[in-house]
């Protein structure tokens, strides 16, 4: 169906050509901008070391990439310990992320860079403790045993690694029977004064005889806290009960000590309110409860390397805390008592326990909150017993952080990543790249009036080059073919570089085109470890798919380049990984081999350093010494270096090593040198027929 989204990407309205904007359920969570194109070919300019002058384009973006997202509701953890629903999420907002930092991965800080929407197909999983997940089939998680995807497939198209009961996510989880509690409802305030005056407070009433004789009463109620925000929270509720405070300073910073700042009121009628308001209710409610810890918490807790505790000596006060956490399940222990007869409930169960009680007490004082630089372990039980298919589609979100990551109700979340591309179009910073996709409906009808210009000179033309032509988005599109024959029809070289393994379908108008021009195919494949593949190229096809296309162009009778690019270094630069290669490609029946090493433009390196952040910390350090600055190829000493390793294996495995052909912006195949002759003649023939005419050479 058509839907009109232009207003919600302005930059679009620069292009004054949109035809409509396209949302289908076979592409869920994909948008198509379809355009009519002024132009087709675009000219690669005079500096560039590409063996070719001329590329098309027929989209911008590419719909390979994959979208992760989670139901709405799904519960994020905010970096200052608190919780908001995804749907609630802002762009800019800090959350948690996580960082590996030797042995162990910590919780740390990450922005929030995109948020975007689609609907699709879900899955409920449902864990060992409680904890219950909706999400995309796309989405991963952090297991024990890396990222894993929620479905997947051992072998084919969509072979990929996947939850499987028995899998233990990552994190400290969320289990169910949390009730809704608000901090805006009247009994949680109630519960959070109980909680924060008997416990830290000042509420008194007196009567003292004046020299005169006359009696004199004195009502007082003093609070003085060194954390603001627990001040203001409490001072806000008195006024929404209609008491109002006087703010001052109550005592000055010192070497040992923080300011403290304070509120009164000597009025007797505040005096009476705020007693009525802190009295024992008989039956407390579940958002009075809350609130009472959250104000307990504030005045007289504490939570330092992993240890939540609340101290007091008032019997009343420690029993309501007990009875408030056997309410919510929290485990807890009540500690002796000290000397002075103070004791300490302290709550058990490690960080799912805090997390529980933080999420329902919802305390103001955020410093005693934050979970940044704790590690990820957890004594939760976070076994994977059920993944669930829900009926039809639904609404799902997904957001882009700084460290590649998030907590989702409670466990490490994967997600998409954020390139910096589209920015012409005002495009965010998210995944627009893999998600808003430019199609140049009309392409191919441009191009072939190009093509038919007399000035046109037949130069070679190469697709793929910049997106790829056979991605998802063709299946729908079918703008190849028609480019194909225009650019066979008009005696013009071409090369394909793809990705993708749709290439097949158009195979045999391929093999027609090379009996009429110069046409050179080449697949890319950089990466021959499964898991890795998907990590770094998510959503494309398999590299066996790929390595099938080779082969099934072979069949066909056409040559076909692979080109083993990038090389990564310190991950797939080894020998035995490319000698693995090698091998495949071989048997695949490829004839030659383009490699290089990672090349890594300034659009892309911040994606890229993103994702390496992440997933191989240890390599940060190595990757920056070798592109530092603005340098995008890595120094010429690696360079050399691999070239000193791969050619003996290219030899080894009876591969010849590519060679840019200019004829067709491609890798020159036998297909080629065949068809060059024919195809020269053919343009000289024009050439003399179109001398007839003076501005035939034009």
């Amino acid at each position: 169906m058509g839907v009109d989204q232009a207003g919600t990407l302005p930059g679009l309205a620069r292009l004054n050509n949109l035809v409509r904007t396209v949302q289908t359920p076979e592409f869920a969570g994909m948008t198509f901008h379809e355009v009519l194109a002024k132009s087709a070919l675009n000219h690669v300019p005079g500096p560039s070391s590409m063996p070719f002058s001329w590329t098309v384009n027929p989209y911008r973006g590419c719909s390979h990439a994959c979208v992760y997202c989670l139901d709405p509701d799904t519960v994020i953890t905010m970096s200052d310990g608190r919780e908001k629903l995804l749907r609630d999420l802002e762009v800019g907002e800090e959350v948690i992320g996580t960082r590996v930092d030797g042995r162990y991965r910590r919780y740390t800080p990450a922005t929030v860079l995109a948020k975007w929407s689609t609907r699709k197909q879900a899955y409920r999983i449902t864990l060992a403790d409680g904890t219950a997940i909706i999400a995309s089939g796309d989405h991963r998680f952090l297991t024990e045993r890396g990222w894993k995807h929620v479905t997947g497939a051992m072998s084919g198209p969509g072979q990929r690694p996947y939850l499987t009961t028995g899998n233990s996510l990552m994190g400290f989880g969320r289990a169910g029977g949390r009730p809704e509690i608000s901090i805006d409802s009247d009994r949680y305030a109630m519960g959070y004064l109980a909680g924060m005056i008997r416990g830290d407070g000042l509420l008194f009433a007196r009567t003292y005889t004046r020299p005169s004789g006359t009696p004199n009463n004195v009502h007082q109620f003093r609070l003085a806290l060194a954390d603001p925000e627990a001040l203001v929270r409490t001072r806000a509720y008195l006024e929404r009960f209609g008491i109002t405070t006087k703010s001052f300073e109550f005592a000055p910073a010192s070497a040992t000590r923080r300011p403290m700042s304070a509120i009164r009121t000597a009025r007797r009628a505040d005096h009476e309110s705020i007693s009525r308001l802190i009295s024992w209710p008989q039956d407390p409610c579940d958002e009075w409860a809350a609130g009472y810890l959250g104000g307990i918490f504030d005045a007289e807790g504490s939570c330092s390397r992993g240890i939540l505790r609340i101290s007091n000596k008032d019997e009343a006060i420690l029993v309501a805390i007990e009875q408030a956490l056997v309410r919510f399940m929290v485990p807890f222990v009540r500690e002796k008592a000290n000397s002075i007869g103070v004791a300490n409930i302290r709550v058990t169960g490690g960080l799912p326990s805090r997390s529980a009680f933080f999420s329902i007490a919802q305390p103001a004082i955020t410093r005693k909150l934050a979970l940044v630089g704790a590690a990820i372990k957890s004594k939760a039980d976070l076994r994977v017993v059920s993944i669930e298919p829900l009926p039809g589609e639904r609404e799902l979100l997904d957001i882009t952080t700084s460290t590649g990551d998030f907590i989702a109700n409670g466990v490490v979340s994967h997600n998409c990543f954020a390139r910096p591309t589209h920015t012409y179009l005002d495009l965010d910073a998210g995944d627009d790249f893999d998600r808003q996709i430019i199609v140049k409906v009309n392409v191919a009808e441009v191009l072939a009036g190009e093509l038919a210009k007399r000035s046109w000179r037949h130069e070679p033309v190469a697709l793929g080059t910049n997106t790829d032509p056979y991605q998802r988005a063709e299946g729908r599109y079918r703008l190849m073919p028609g480019i194909i024959d225009a650019l066979a029809s008009s005696g013009t070289p071409f090369s394909i570089l793809t990705k993708g393994s749709l290439l097949r379908r158009d195979l045999p108008l391929i093999v027609e085109a090379a009996t009429q021009v110069p046409v050179d195919l080449a697949m890319s494949i950089a990466v021959y470890d499964d898991e890795l593949q998907q990590s770094i190229e998510p959503g494309t096809p398999s590299t066996k798919a790929r390595l099938a296309t080779v082969t099934a162009v072979r069949e066909a009778g056409l040559d076909c380049t692979v080109f083993l690019m990038p090389i990564l270094p310190y991950l797939t630069d080894t020998r035995a990984h490319l000698d693995e290669a090698l091998r495949q490609v071989k048997a695949s029946g490829a004839t030659s081999v383009v490699y290089s090493a990672l090349h890594l433009r300034q659009g892309v390196k911040p994606w890229f350093m993103q994702w390496l952040d992440r997933e191989h910390p240890e390599l940060v350090t190595k990757y920056r010494s070798m592109y530092y600055g603005q340098n995008a190829y890595a120094p010429k000493e690696y360079r050399k270096w691999l070239a000193a390793r791969v050619a003996p294996l290219l030899r080894a495995h009876g591969l010849a090593r590519g060679q840019e052909d200019p004829a067709t912006g491609g890798v020159r195949s036998a297909a080629t040198t065949a068809a060059m002759a024919g195809a020269a003649a053919r343009r000289s023939a024009s050439r003399t027929e179109f001398a007839a005419t003076p501005d035939a050479l034009f």
